[in-house]
C-alpha cells in the first residue's frame, strides 16, 4: 500500500503532459468503476449505499472529484516530489478538524506541539523554494488535503455501518458521470503517448481499484489504527520515484519539510495523556 499509494504522483505527472486535468478524472474513475462494479454488485454491497446517497456523494466529491482534479492541475506546474510531501499534512489537517468539530479527544501538549511542528514542516517545503513554486497550485495541494482530511471523517461519521466497497464503487461511478461533459469539451488536442496511456491504466487498476480492495483488507487485518502508518511513508515514494526516474530535484528544504511533517503527524494524531483511548474518527483521518 505505501508503494501503491506512493506512484500516483508520478503517474499524474506523466499523464497531464499529453490529457487535460479533467479527462485524465474521467479515465481513472472511470476504468476503477468498471473494475469494481461487478465485484460490488456480486457482493450486494451497491444497494446499501444507494440508500444513503447523499452522504455516499458528499464522500466521492471530497475523496475523488475535488482533490483528483486539483491534483492533476497542480502537477501541471508542481514537481510530483513536492506534490507528494505537501499531502503528507492530511493526518494534521485531519486532527485539527476533529478536535475542532467534536472530537471526543482533547488536544494535549504533544499533540498541539506536533501541530506546530506539522505546520513549520509545510512552511518549509514551499518557503525554502519560494522562487520555483507557484501559488496557484500550492494552494490547489492545499484544497486536497483538506479534501483528504475530510473524507475518512464523512466515512467514519456518517457511512461507517455501510460496505466499504459499494460506497467507493457508487463515488467512483458518480465521479465519471460528472466528469464526462467536463472532459468533453476539454479533449487532448494530440493523440496521447504510449507513456501516458500506460501511465492512465495502472493509475486507474492498480492505485484506484486494487488499492481500495488491499486497503479495506488491510483495515480487516491489523485494524484503522496501524493502517493509517502508510500515510507517513507515501511521501517518501513519491519522493523517491520523482527524483530517480522523472530527475526532479530534491532541496534541503524539501527533506527539512519532511522531516518535521513526518515527526508532527505522529505526535499530533497520538492519543494523549487525557484521554489514551483513541476514538473512532481520529483512527480513520489518514485513511485517504
Amino acid at each position: 500500500m505505501c508503494v501503491i499509494w506512493g506512484i500516483p504522483y508520478l503517474l499524474i505527472k506523466v499523464a497531464v503532459r499529453d490529457l487535460p486535468p479533467a479527462t485524465l478524472v474521467l479515465c481513472r474513475t472511470g476504468i476503477g468503476a468498471l473494475i469494481l462494479l461487478p465485484i460490488a454488485m456480486a457482493r450486494g454491497t451497491l444497494r446499501p449505499a444507494l440508500a444513503r446517497w447523499r452522504p455516499v456523494l458528499a464522500f466521492g466529491a471530497v475523496e475523488m472529484a475535488i482533490p483528483w482534479w486539483l491534483l492533476s492541475h497542480a502537477e501541471t506546474q508542481l514537481s510530483s516530489s513536492l506534490t507528494g510531501l505537501l499531502v503528507a499534512a492530511v493526518p494534521l489537517v485531519g486532527a485539527l478538524i476533529v478536535w475542532t468539530t467534536g472530537g471526543r479527544e482533547r488536544l494535549g501538549r504533544s499533540n498541539a506541539l506536533g501541530l506546530l511542528l506539522g505546520f513549520a514542516g509545510v512552511s518549509a517545503l514551499v518557503g525554502f523554494d519560494l522562487g520555483d513554486v507557484a501559488a496557484r497550485p500550492v494552494a490547489e495541494v492545499g484544497i486536497v488535503v483538506v479534501c483528504y482530511a475530510v473524507g475518512p471523517i464523512i466515512l467514519s461519521r456518517w457511512l461507517s455501518d455501510l460496505p466499504a466497497l459499494g460506497v467507493i464503487t457508487i463515488s467512483l461511478a458518480a465521479t465519471a458521470l460528472v466528469y464526462v461533459p467536463i472532459a468533453a469539451v476539454s479533449h487532448p488536442t494530440g493523440q496521447p503517448s504510449g507513456k501516458v496511456i500506460l501511465s492512465v491504466l495502472v493509475l486507474a487498476t492498480v492505485c484506484t481499484s486494487l488499492a481500495f480492495l488491499l486497503f479495506f483488507a488491510l483495515i480487516e487485518a491489523v485494524g484503522p489504527v496501524r493502517a493509517t502508518v502508510i500515510t507517513y511513508v507515501n511521501p517518501a515514494v513519491a519522493a523517491l520515484l520523482g527524483v530517480t526516474i522523472l530527475g526532479e530535484s530534491f532541496t534541503f528544504g524539501m527533506g527539512f519539510g519532511f522531516v518535521l511533517i513526518l515527526v508532527g503527524s505522529v505526535l499530533a494524531t497520538r492519543p494523549s495523556r487525557i484521554a489514551r483511548a483513541c476514538s473512532p474518527t481520529a483512527a480513520l483521518i489518514a485513511d485517504s
